[in-house]
């Protein structure tokens, strides 16, 4: 069956089952885990929210060095592995392509649409603009920062080499799932976190798998979960995940019960943003509408 217009090409399979070096992995691990915790552990108490507030003092650095060394270590195995990036799903020729642009898009419009909802139901109000001038420039670019790099560690290490290695051991869903269901228990100790916001990173993190799983690629994903970051807390200003950005754009407020404003968790906590993701979901399916990431157990 031809592909849909704007389908990557399939992701080749290699004829035999791959065999992976023991070696390889715990290399990838090392290179992705301990430097970070290395870094997070020598600047502690610089790293830490101060009053549950974000800040791009803090956030950009810590944040670049969670990013850039899963990015190594993917790379490196790649190389060891004689394997192209674009078999883990991260062409590094679509970092800034199409689907990376259109997740940007549909990240945006997606919280935009959360926030539309429960504000005709009356629980959520924008009180005013709080910045203006450079300061708008300044704090849109980096928060953008922030959430990309944010976007490249969490996918990269969730759905990138790893998901490779367990759809090359058992079917691709399965592997989808206990990778969304240890997601959602890294975000745990996230202050502030709900039952519903959970829920949410565990469904969140299979709907970026159905995009890898369509598209053949992690951009898509990278930028959805920017940009759904940034338009949070930097545009609308709400609470992620119980913690509050210095430099939001607007002023806005909530009230309401928990289950539909989403509460601490803000509004990804919110039941809402189950339902808003499932239709994301669906129009994914309709506009990509055949498997490209391969499923060894097929």
């Amino acid at each position: 069956m031809p592909n849909a217009p704007g389908s990557a090409a399939p992701i080749p399979v290699p004829a035999t089952p791959v065999r992976f070096q023991v070696r390889d992995i715990i290399l990838w691990v090392l290179i992705t885990f301990l430097v970070p915790a290395l870094y997070i552990l020598a600047f502690r108490h610089k790293l830490a929210p101060q009053n549950g507030l974000l800040t791009l003092h803090a956030e950009i650095p810590g944040r670049f060095v969670q990013a850039f060394f899963v990015a190594l270590a993917t790379y490196v195995v790649s190389r060891l592995e004689k394997r192209p990036l674009l078999t883990y799903g991260m062409p590094p020729r679509q970092a800034f392509g199409a689907r990376f642009w259109e997740g940007c898009a549909w990240g945006f419009v997606m919280m935009s649409l959360i926030l539309l909802v429960i504000r005709l139901t009356g629980h959520f109000q924008i009180d005013s603009v709080a910045l203006s001038g450079r300061a708008v420039f300044k704090y849109a670019v980096g928060w953008a920062l922030v959430f990309y790099f944010v976007a490249i560690s969490e996918e990269f290490i969730f759905r990138g080499y790893i998901l490779f290695l367990y759809t090359q051991r058992m079917r691709f869903w399965r592997g989808a799932l206990v990778l969304s269901v240890l997601f959602g228990v890294a975000h745990l100790g996230n202050p502030g976190e709900n039952v519903f916001g959970i829920v949410q990173v565990i469904v969140v993190g299979l709907i970026f798998c159905f995009t890898i799983r369509r598209t053949g690629t992690l951009w898509l994903a990278v930028g959805f979960h920017a940009s759904w970051d940034w338009a949070q807390t930097f545009f609308y200003g709400t609470a992620d995940s119980g913690l509050f950005g210095v430099g939001r754009f607007l002023n806005t407020s909530s009230a309401g019960p928990r289950w539909l404003t989403g509460g601490s968790a803000g509004p990804e906590g919110s039941v809402v943003a189950l339902i808003v993701l499932l239709l994301f979901a669906l129009l994914v399916h309709l506009r990509f509408p055949n498997a490209i990431y391969p499923d060894r157990a097929q």
